[in-house]
């Protein structure tokens, strides 16, 4: 029986460095999501949703503050050596990671099976490929996000780690010890040998959960990721990129309330060394009803009813309170705090857990929200009457602080502006609920909203609007641009060959371009606080990308929006996965990861481009 361990024993680092953001692969289960590393690491994962406390976060930290590490044994002292060679088995959320050593191949199947009826689990089955390779599990288990060293014994052959509410339990088919507060396992795999182990949380108060059985687990989760991409409809010569999307954005997705969260990470930092470092494990009412709106044009209906049917109960009957972000399960206190036992990923700090800016004001998510709403209706989603009430009394709520200022799209945390893109999206979302009414599915004050909507749209054109330079700006009086300018095409707020949205396209290309052609979202100022309130810079914002690829296909430069498109693939890691941004300095992925809203401009870029013509081969 392995003897218990605890606090008392020294800590043995065998790596402090994460890898960069772009080595890490996504597995999910729809509740929750754990971060692979190409060196065999897992080195983030929050147990039991996405918002609770990391188990691994190493991410953030060293390896003393959680990891799970398998892969080939390595001397002391020196570096995990990383996979070879890794990929997602077909279409589907199941890693597979391969190392050829001196001593032959080995592959390593990583996989969290959706939840049925069984606890959280995380599955790793090492698979000889050839000759006989010497191997390692490393498995350091730390709550609350790698402050509590629990308590590590046996039960009945099986290694169970507890602290305060939490547990989680190894099942390995190799032999476990216990040392300096790591369990490990030391074996050797030749051709056709295969080794299981598994992970399952359960709440400390109550028995063992049940043993995975890791092969037939595998194949039923290969079959689940199968059916889903199966419903897909888009078929055009995008569709490796559009598909590895929508699965990431299905494995973000929330299963047991239908919210989308943003990114299964936290504080992973827009500027490496940086201060902007943001927890966007929540769902932001403007990212899930984007992500909304790809699903429904893909063919996914089920999660789109899903999505409607969680904003109604996180909405519930106050919409006049309406907030940017819930929490998964519609929790509307996100209080956010900073975690100061930990360093920070590459000494990124602060590290925050909660989000401060759930309490903003930011107008355009009426706009977003009403526009999901509309989408919804217009591709004959299962009508839902209180739907429509919640849409009528957003726009009375409009109708009353639509010319204020607010924080705006990007969450700015200096003073509150009269930003334009929050007031197109004002625009948006009084000129849908006109088109509900016009459809005979609401009733309203049509006329007085007709009104409203060209008040707006003449308030926009008039302040919003630099004539001399012929674009739209940032906010009322302001000189500056900003990227989130680029939708005012694509919103129907003018036509794309109106002579102010080609000379704002211009102008955004010309003055937010990184030197490699991709898009910032607004000028920082660098060293002090710029329009956000921070100090410091961030890298080029791929979603703006995205859009700009978009507005080139929309006036009719579609090659060269082919071309950025194209150039904005070739960022994705080899797994297809994006992150909020790109440091054109440092040549790498930055910000948290993957990021639904890189992900889905992805989608919509490809449907316009494929539907246009605009690709090559």
């Amino acid at each position: 029986m392995q003897a218990p361990y605890g606090a008392d024993v020294a800590v043995r680092l065998e790596s402090n460095v994460s890898g960069r953001i772009e080595d890490y692969a996504l597995i999910g289960d729809m509740q929750t999501a754990a971060l692979v590393c190409r060196d065999g690491a897992v080195d983030w994962l929050c147990l039991p949703r996405f918002d609770s406390h990391a188990v691994f976060a190493s991410l953030l930290g060293t390896d003393e503050h959680g990891f799970w590490r398998i892969g080939p044994s390595f001397p002391p002292g020196t570096e995990p050596p990383k996979a070879t060679r890794r990929r997602y088995r077909g279409d589907s959320l199941v890693l597979e990671s391969e190392w050829d050593t001196p001593r032959g191949t080995v592959r390593v199947i990583d996989f969290m099976p959706p939840r049925e009826g069984h606890a959280p689990q995380l599955i790793r089955i090492v698979e000889g490929v050839s000759g006989r390779v010497p191997m390692r599990s490393a498995l350091r288990m730390r709550f609350s996000y790698g402050r509590v060293v629990p308590w590590v014994h046996k039960v009945e052959g099986r290694t169970v780690a507890v602290a305060g509410p939490d547990s989680v339990w190894l099942d390995a088919d190799a032999d476990t010890y216990g040392k300096d507060l790591t369990t490990y396992s030391d074996f050797t795999v030749a051709p056709g040998d295969r080794v299981a182990f598994a992970i399952s949380w359960q709440p400390s108060h109550l028995g063992a959960p049940q043993a995975p059985e890791a092969e037939a687990a595998l194949e039923a989760t290969t079959e689940f990721w199968r059916e889903w991409v199966d419903l897909c409809t888009y078929h055009g010569p995008y569709r490796e990129a559009v598909i590895r999307s929508l699965i990431t954005l299905k494995a973000l997705t929330y299963a047991p309330t239908g919210g989308i969260v943003a990114a299964p990470t936290t504080s992973l930092p827009e500027e490496i060394g940086g201060v902007r470092n943001w927890d966007y494990r929540y769902t932001w009412l403007r990212d899930a009803a984007i992500t909304l709106s790809s699903l429904l044009r893909t063919g996914y209906r089920g999660e789109a009813a899903a999505w409607r049917d969680w904003l109604l109960r996180a909405v519930a009957g106050d919409p006049e309170n309406l907030q940017i972000m819930y929490g998964i399960a519609g929790e509307r206190e996100l209080g956010e705090t900073e975690l100061d036992w930990l360093p920070g990923y590459e000494n990124s700090a602060p590290v925050r857990v909660g989000n401060g800016a759930a309490h903003q004001l930011q107008l355009d998510v009426y706009g977003e929200v009403t526009e999901a709403l509309h989408l919804g209706h217009m591709t004959g989603l299962a009508r839902n009457d209180y739907a429509s009430v919640l849409q009528l009394k957003l726009i009375r709520y409009l109708e009353i602080h639509w010319n204020e200022p607010d924080e705006g799209i990007w969450e700015v945390r200096g003073p509150r502006r009269h930003f334009v893109h929050s007031k197109v999206m004002a625009w948006v979302a009084v000129d849908r609920t006109i088109k509900l009414i016009e459809s005979g599915d609401a009733d309203g004050p049509l006329e007085r909203w007709r009104e409203l909507r060209d008040r707006i749209h003449a308030d926009v054109c008039e302040k919003g609007y630099d004539p001399e330079r012929n674009t739209f700006t940032q906010s009322y009086g302001s000189q500056e641009l900003d990227a989130s300018l680029l939708l005012i095409p694509q919103m129907g707020f003018l036509p794309p060959d109106d002579k102010r949205v080609i000379g704002t396209i211009e102008a955004i290309q010309r003055e937010l371009s990184t030197p490699d052609g991709f898009i910032l979202r607004y000028p920082t100022a660098g060293e002090e606080a710029g329009v956000d309130g921070l100090e410091g810079d961030e890298g080029a914002f791929l979603a703006c990308s995205f859009w700009m690829a978009d507005d080139l296909a929309m006036i009719g430069r579609v090659d060269e929006a082919r071309r950025l498109f194209e150039k904005l693939l070739s960022l994705r890691n080899d797994l297809g996965l994006l992150a909020e941004e790109w440091d054109p300095k440092l040549q790498r992925q930055v910000g948290n990861f993957p990021q639904a809203f890189s992900h889905v401009p992805l989608i919509d870029t490809a449907l316009r481009l494929t539907a246009s013509g605009a690709y090559g081969g």
